[in-house]
C-alpha cells in the first residue's frame, strides 16, 4: 500500500483513533472543518536529521484525537501534509520549533499557521520560568499530567502499549485549552501582536536548524 493510500481501517483506543501511515480520509475531512488542530510528535531522538519520526497525534477542539503512526523510512503522508498546510486551519504545538522541523525533515511538510503555547507563555507568564507542557496544563487547568511514559522506545510503533498511546494523546488534549487561555493573558496585557510576529518566525527558525546554524544573532 502506497503513503498516498492509507489503511481505511482504524483501531480505537478508549477516544482516540489510531491510524497508521497517514491520517485517514475521513479523519482528514473533519479536521479541515476543526477550524484548529493540536498537534505533537514522537520522534527516537531531538535530532531530527538524525532521530526518526514515529507518531503524529492531532486533536480537534472537541477532544476526538487521533495518533498517526509511521513505518521506518517513510517519507510522505499526503493527507497529514494536506492538514498541515492547510492556511484555514490553525495548528498548535507546544514547542512548534521541533515539531516544525521533524515533519518538515522526514514529510516534507511546512506547516502554517502556527500556535505555539510555549512562545505564548515565555510571553504571557512572565511571573514564571516554568514553561514546559506538564506546568502549563498543571497551572492553566489544574490537571497533572502523567508522564511516565516521556522517556519509551517511540520506534516500536507496532507495539506501543495502551499506556504508551495514551500518553502520546494526552499531549495534545490540552493544547485547546492552553491556547485560549494564553491568547487571553496576551491580548490583557498588549502582547498579542508580539505573539503572533513571534510566531510568523518560526519557520525561519526551523530553516536554520535543519541547516544546522547555531545562534547567528548572538554577539
Amino acid at each position: 500500500m502506497s503513503a498516498a493510500e492509507p489503511d481505511p481501517s482504524a483501531d480505537m483506543t478508549g477516544d482516540f483513533e489510531i491510524c497508521d501511515r497517514d491520517l485517514s480520509n475521513t479523519l482528514l475531512e473533519r479536521y479541515l472543518q476543526a477550524g484548529a488542530i493540536a498537534v505533537d510528535t514522537e520522534t527516537m531522538g531531538l535530532q531530527p536529521q538524525r532521530d526518526r519520526l514515529c507518531l503524529v497525534q492531532l486533536s480537534d477542539p472537541t477532544g476526538y484525537g487521533s495518533v498517526v503512526r509511521m513505518e521506518l523510512g517513510q517519507r510522505e503522508a499526503p493527507n497529514l501534509k494536506a492538514l498541515m498546510e492547510a492556511s484555514s486551519v490553525q495548528k498548535i504545538f507546544h514547542f512548534a520549533r521541533f515539531d516544525l522541523a521533524t515533519l518538515h525533515h522526514h514529510l516534507d511538510i511546512v506547516v502554517t499557521p502556527v500556535f505555539c503555547t510555549k512562545v505564548a507563555s515565555k510571553l504571557a507568564r512572565t511571573y514564571s520560568p516554568k514553561h514546559g507542557l506538564k506546568e502549563l496544563v498543571r497551572e492553566l487547568t489544574g490537571v497533572e499530567l502523567d508522564k511516565t511514559a516521556q522517556s519509551s522506545d517511540w520506534g516500536n510503533v507496532m507495539n506501543l502499549s495502551a499506556d504508551q498511546l495514551r500518553y502520546a494523546a494526552n499531549d495534545v488534549r490540552y493544547l485547546h485549552t492552553l491556547c485560549e487561555i494564553l491568547t487571553t493573558m496576551l491580548k490583557r496585557e498588549g502582547r498579542w501582536e508580539l505573539a503572533q510576529d513571534c510566531f510568523a518566525c518560526i519557520p525561519t527558525f526551523v530553516t536554520l536548524d535543519l541547516m544546522q546554524y547555531g545562534n547567528i544573532f548572538e554577539h
